[in-house]
């Protein structure tokens, strides 16, 4: 039987990817983290830095793939009807989108104490709690639907943010035993389990919707069964519990300390700029759809096309990155936004849709997966907790306002849809502008000072 080894520390290039000859001291633990001018930390410290295992992982990373399918197909139908329940129910139509904005917020609030939560107790128990307050929050957005209440949807909406928040973190659960060559494709690898819930939901909508006399109620509760249903798959999971440390604990940086590290600092700025702008446009693109002429059953169609196209290219987004470089599939990503932009602004025929949602996915997709490679090789085992939960904490956060702007961008004016989807498309520009520019800071660095 193969043993299972400990993990080669290494610190990354430029583009991302961890150095293969650098190891670590011989009286320290070996971790993921280890530039020239720091040694590793001492054994008795380093208490969360996991044995890499790739049969272990490999063996994670199936099931985290197949909870990523099951229970994500409950986000991937929250985000076909939110803003159609939305504009059912709201007060005002500007407020229609409000219900995904909600589910955005809720996992940008949970985030915080969600990552340190499954520091202390295990990435499980983390799943679990998120996709309770997920299927509870399907429960309560039926009820908002049935007795017509917005805010109670709100409010439903929001707790089915605790799940996404959890979900999110499926990525580094999949990279904590990894070994360096294997980490980008298992964080890939897991990505990808959502081409199965953008078949699943999308499909469900359509199963669903006219199942109860409430448009949309049917949809929900088969949400709440559906993420009853994928809890199951938390059984099957091997992750590393952490260890109690019996000395005192490493001094933890704050927030403007770890965002002062560059790697740290571009990662998070590319990845909120790609999940952003992906919400930003996809949140108005039901409306958008609709407002145009064209069915629910289209918007579905669309939105479907669009999730596969978030996470079909996972498959060879991890290979890509080990040959090529974190930096250049991250730049990469952002130019594929550009140009969904310019696709959905040059017509509103459902082709346009279709071609600028599919290039909206690839894009997020090449942009985040990237992101988030760089980000595990850029700071210590110890620090894991803290910079997973500041980084969704702030990507959530950006895709929290994106989204609700999306809803004043596309409704506010009271003008045409095909007005608004312009609007919206075109507030892309000075975000690609930011998270390219931080790209360029940070290439034209001298090498060797990603630190």
């Amino acid at each position: 039987m193969q043993q299972p080894r400990r993990h080669r520390a290494g610190w990354p290039h430029q583009n991302g990817t961890p150095h293969p000859r650098t190891v670590a001291p011989p009286d320290c633990a070996p971790v993921r983290y280890c530039t020239p001018d720091a040694p590793a930390l001492p054994r008795h410290i380093m208490s969360d830095a996991y044995i890499i295992d790739d049969r272990k992982a490999r063996r994670n990373v199936a099931v985290l793939v197949a909870a990523q399918a099951v229970l994500g197909s409950q986000i991937t139908m929250v985000f076909v009807i939110g803003s159609l329940a939305g504009q059912m129910l709201a007060p005002a139509p500007w407020l229609a989108t409000l219900p995904i904005s909600m589910v955005v917020f809720g996992s940008m609030t949970t985030a915080p104490w969600l990552s340190p939560f499954m520091q202390r107790h295990g990435r499980v128990p983390g799943f679990a709690l998120g996709a309770t307050g997920g299927l509870i929050g399907s429960v309560i957005a039926a009820l908002a639907v049935f007795f017509g209440n917005f805010w109670l949807l709100l409010l439903g909406s929001y707790l089915t943010g605790t799940y996404q928040s959890a979900q999110g973190f499926y990525r580094f659960a999949a990279a904590d035993t990894a070994s360096d060559t294997f980490r980008p494709k298992a964080i890939s690898w897991v990505m990808a389990g959502g081409l199965l819930s953008a078949l699943i939901g999308p499909q469900l909508v359509k199963v669903t919707e006219g199942l109860t006399a409430v448009p949309f109620m049917g949809t929900y509760l088969a949400g709440a069964a559906v993420t009853a249903v994928g809890m199951l798959l938390f059984l099957f999971l091997d992750l590393p519990r952490p260890q109690v440390s019996t000395v005192t604990p490493q001094p933890a940086r704050g927030w403007g300390d770890l965002l002062r590290t560059p790697a740290i600092l571009v990662s998070v700025i590319v990845g909120a700029v790609s999940y952003a702008l992906m919400n930003l446009v996809m949140t108005s693109a039901p409306l958008a759809v609709v407002g145009c002429g064209f069915g629910q059953g289209n918007a579905a169609d669309v939105v479907s096309a669009h999730v596969l196209a978030m996470f079909a290219p996972s498959f060879v987004t991890g290979s890509i990155i080990n040959r090529f470089g974190a930096m250049r599939v991250m730049a990469t990503g952002l130019a594929i936004l550009a140009v969904a932009g310019v696709v959905a602004v040059s017509g509103v025929e459902l082709t346009h849709f279709f071609i600028a949602l599919v290039l909206l996915g690839v894009g997020w997709n090449f942009g985040f997966i990237g992101a988030t490679t760089l980000l595990t090789a850029s700071h210590p085992a110890h620090e894991r907790g803290r910079v997973q939960g500041m980084n969704d904490t702030i990507v959530f956060g950006a895709v929290t306002v994106a989204s609700v702007a999306s809803g004043v961008l596309m409704n506010w004016s009271g003008a045409p849809a095909a007005d608004g989807w312009t609007a919206v498309n075109m507030a892309m520009v000075p975000f690609l502008a930011l998270a390219g520019g931080a790209l360029i800071w940070f290439a034209m660095r001298p090498k060797g000072s990603w630190r």
